[in-house]
């Protein structure tokens, strides 16, 4: 195995100091630019590579900046990530990407990975079972830029991104409702995230605007993923009364319940209404296409590395919280209205 050749290496063949080589090819404002031309040159010619932990010990900054995932599995988080590279890349940073998988032990094992290698900032989407609020507030304590997206710590002042997931559930929960829906299941997420608590908070917001009963036997808690939505839809084939309408916490959840319920020979819209939140590529592939909330997914990455670069350059709003709007796309899978006969209240 050949040795990797060094700033030593090109310092030699010019006849000149490590340290005038160091500050060329970091374009140091004292060095004069045939020199830098010379070790530019030698360094390609010899295939030299700077080791980043070594430029960022000298420099102070890596220009990379840590990205927590929960998962891929759908595209939301992707879609927030090519947000965040348009605006990180045109500044000259680079991204170095960590996946929790819904572990908050995972989650804290990339956090710390990015604290060993000296990223110059993190922003996070927490894990479902997260756990984390030391380390984050140790993050903090020691000045490493955060910012939370989607997914927040509510009881804790530091920039974040999110929508306004409350309104829009309500929103969601009101078309069904105005699609003459009476009896209406929310599939939930994880009362441990905050877009969970408040997609329910909708939900039932909307329920009591309209004097419908809360029943809380229609609440059933399923995650995120389709595979939740359709092991939830088999709970409701076994009520003794099926529901007429269905709001589900994100759309792979209400793909999932489709998918179920369609199978065991329930008609969608007809029989049941559905609409879900995220706005999944998904949604207009699925027969019927799948009503949903439509969410900003690039905005939401765009606007978190907006607030993350505003910290590297010390502009620090210390609990700055961004709220995004979003919007309602109906399609086939809620629009029951003709199906039905008119339900008095």
């Amino acid at each position: 195995m050949s040795k990797r050749p060094t700033i030593k290496d090109i310092a030699q063949v010019l006849n000149i100091s490590t340290s005038t080589v160091s500050r060329a090819l970091t374009d140091h404002w004292d060095v004069n630019p045939e020199t830098r031309k010379a070790v530019l040159d030698v360094a390609e010619q010899l295939n030299y590579n700077p080791n980043p932990r070594s430029l960022s010990l000298r420099n102070g900054q890596s220009h990379i900046i840590g990205v927590v995932m929960p998962e891929f599995v759908n595209s939301y988080f992707a879609e927030i990530l090519i947000g965040m590279q348009r605006v990180l890349f045109a500044k000259g940073y680079s991204i170095l990407i960590a996946q929790s998988n819904e572990s908050a032990e995972i989650e804290e094992k990339n956090l710390k990975l990015f604290e060993r290698n000296m990223v110059d900032g993190i922003m996070i989407s927490m894990a479902k079972d997260s756990s984390n609020t030391a380390y984050y507030e140790h993050l903090i304590k020691k000045e490493v830029p955060v910012v939370f997206f989607n997914r927040v710590p509510e009881d804790m002042s530091i920039p974040k991104v999110i929508v306004d997931d409350r309104t829009w559930a309500f929103k969601a929960t009101e078309h069904l409702i105005q699609q003459g829906c009476r009896r209406i299941a929310h599939f939930a997420g994880s009362d441990n995230l905050s877009v969970s608590r408040e997609r329910k908070l909708g939900y039932i917001s909307a329920l009591k605007k309209y004097g419908l009963k809360v029943d809380e036997s229609l609440i059933i808690e399923t995650g995120v993923l389709m595979e939740a939505g359709q092991n939830a839809a088999m709970k409701l084939l076994k009520m003794e009364q099926l529901p007429d309408g269905l709001f589900a916490v994100t759309d792979p959840v209400a793909i999932g319940a489709m998918k179920g319920l369609m199978k065991n020979g329930v008609r969608i819209p007809q029989d049941i209404a559905v609409i879900g939140f995220t706005e999944s590529p998904y949604a207009t592939i699925i027969e019927p296409n799948l009503s949903s909330v439509r969410q900003p997914t690039f905005d939401i990455g765009s606007t978190s590395a907006r607030l993350l670069l505003n910290q590297l350059s010390e502009i620090k709003p210390a609990s700055q919280t961004i709220i995004l709007d979003a919007s309602l796309i109906i399609r086939e899978s809620s629009l029951c209205k003709e199906y039905r006969k008119p339900v008095k209240d």
